[in-house]
């Protein structure tokens, strides 16, 4: 359980950007932001995945340093989400038979749970099983322990990746000098702090449009269901745009920002508008509206691919989220696309268990609820914190940074015992004084 005074440290390596923040668990429960900072990635990161350690490790370095400055502390340890375009669930069923009804028990379970670990998967290891349902011949139960069973089955969620997604995440972190408190399923954490009850109860899908991935998680009876990237993301449409225009990303992703529609219902109201850019060239806003629309389909589309089997078990519907989920019409798109009647929300502005202290600023177009989400989850101490001796001597001539220690705070919030290099002289000073005092008595 974390301290109310330990500080939590989380990074997020998404394709776009390096993002870092730390915050401290308020008594209220609340999650009080106390630093935050951001370096862009596109030179090391690739729809999700590390393309250069080397970068990769030095921008990580330059971030939590940024982190740390701000805290005035020592960052020791940091979870880290792990996403990108390998990340998927894979459904996997456990079956065994017993001579005669047997009652069921954890210990049981726990031999199911590692016959399901003990599976392989080329090129790719389980990241996290869910459990999903266990059933007794024919009938479902969500729990099963202590029921008499002749067959027993066990459907698991295992999420894999690509063996070196994890690894490579761990070669940057100690390259840069830092211990990793956990490593996080992004998409888990993101739908963790993103959905509410009801909706992860009832049934919903969760669609996290990024730069250049978009995943898809859904959720029913409180559990995931599915998980699965789809390697298409806002940035496909500033590249089409960049392409067609023959201008640079920054002036497309502009455009796109300005101009951009995922659906263009009212097409006359347009038709005649003039864009210019560089160059004194112009287009069409319809045209332009027109290349945004195209991209957007195609990623609602292979969204709609994903769910659609079970659509029916989606009552509280999609709920979008991610900076490519900010732009215009995205839900007439989408309810163009599904052709139902099924509710769309729109995630908007922070978590509601997030604070933030004056002077910090944080976007709020929803790019930064994956890494609060990953603060939100951290229940470790990540600092370390600068101790002072309690009485130092005014004629000792050690400096104040020779005689403060950096240490570890405690699980209970305590301090460590530190040992000064003034501590010597202080005992013996404080004994003197001691015998001084009992000859005046005498």
């Amino acid at each position: 359980m974390v301290a109310e005074k330990d500080i939590i440290v989380a990074l997020e390596l998404a394709t776009t950007c390096i993002r870092a923040i730390a915050g401290q668990r308020m008594p209220d429960s609340t999650m009080h932001v106390l630093a935050f900072a951001e370096e862009n990635a596109s030179n090391c990161i690739r729809k999700g995945v590390i393309d250069n350690i080397d970068k990769t490790t030095q921008a990580i370095s330059r971030v939590l340093g940024q982190i740390s400055l701000q805290l005035g502390q020592s960052i020791s340890r940091i979870y880290v989400g792990l996403g990108g375009q390998s990340l998927h669930s894979v459904q996997n069923r456990i079956q065994r038979s017993f001579s005669e009804k047997t009652k069921v028990t954890n210990r049981i379970i726990d031999q199911l749970m590692d016959m399901n670990r003990g599976v392989v998967y080329t090129d790719s290891q389980i990241l996290e099983v869910i459990p999903q349902e266990y059933k007794a011949g024919s009938r479902a139960v969500p729990d099963i322990v202590g029921m008499q069973v002749e067959q027993l089955e066990a459907t698991f969620q295992n999420i894999v990746a690509r063996s070196s997604l994890a690894e490579n995440i761990e070669k940057c972190i100690r390259g840069a000098g830092f211990e990793i408190a956990e490593l996080l399923i992004a998409p888990i954490s993101l739908g963790s702090s993103v959905l509410n009850a009801s909706e992860k109860r009832s049934g919903c899908a969760l669609v996290d449009i990024g730069a250049d991935t978009t995943t898809v998680s859904m959720y029913t009876n409180n559990i995931l269901r599915k998980l699965v990237v789809i390697p298409l993301g806002g940035n496909n449409a500033t590249m089409d745009i960049a392409t067609c225009l023959n201008i640079e990303i920054e002036e497309a992703e502009s455009l796109k920002q300005k101009y951009g529609r995922a659906f263009l219902e009212d097409y006359e109201a347009i038709q005649h508008n003039i864009v210019k850019f560089s160059h004194d060239r112009e287009i069409g806003e319809s045209r332009l509206c027109d290349i945004i629309e195209a991209r957007y389909e195609e990623i609602l589309r292979n969204v709609w691919a994903q769910v659609e089997d079970d659509s029916d078990k989606l009552t509280s519907g999609i709920i979008l989220t991610g900076g490519g989920a900010q732009i215009r019409s995205i839900t007439e798109a989408l309810q163009y696309i599904t052709n139902s009647s099924k509710q769309i929300r729109i995630v908007k502005g922070l978590p509601k268990d997030i604070t933030i202290a004056a002077g910090i600023y944080i976007p709020d177009n929803s790019k930064a609820n994956g890494i609060l989400s990953l603060l939100l989850h951290g229940d470790q101490n990540c600092v370390l914190h600068r101790v002072k001796p309690l009485n130092p001597d005014p004629d000792d001539e050690t400096t104040e940074d020779d005689t403060t220690e950096e240490t570890d705070i405690t699980e209970e919030g305590t301090k460590p015992e530190v040992q000064t290099k003034n501590k010597k002289k202080s005992i013996t000073d404080f004994f003197k004084i001691i015998a001084e005092s009992l000859k005046e008595d005498e």
